[in-house]
């Protein structure tokens, strides 16, 4: 499994701190809006030349990470 601390970033003096990939400027929320969307891996690989598949599969596993020990609770109706 991939490392996703070696492909994602968080720096505050780079896009306040969100997480970017490593040496880009390439947030990885608009990645995973992007592949939400129905962007394939390929057009995104295209439309950044700096991304690796490695890259994609590692904003995947950080929002795994992020979302595993949250709890959501349903809205009341």
């Amino acid at each position: 499994m991939i490392d996703w601390t070696k492909h994602i970033e968080s720096d505050s003096s780079r896009l306040y701190g969100k997480p970017v990939i490593i040496n880009t400027r390439i947030p990885v929320d608009l990645l995973l809006e992007k592949l939400a969307a129905g962007d394939t891996n390929e057009e995104l690989l295209e439309a950044y030349p700096g991304l690796t598949k490695d890259d994609l599969a590692a904003c995947l596993l950080f929002a795994a990470e992020a979302v595993k020990t949250e709890v959501f609770l349903p809205k009341a109706s």
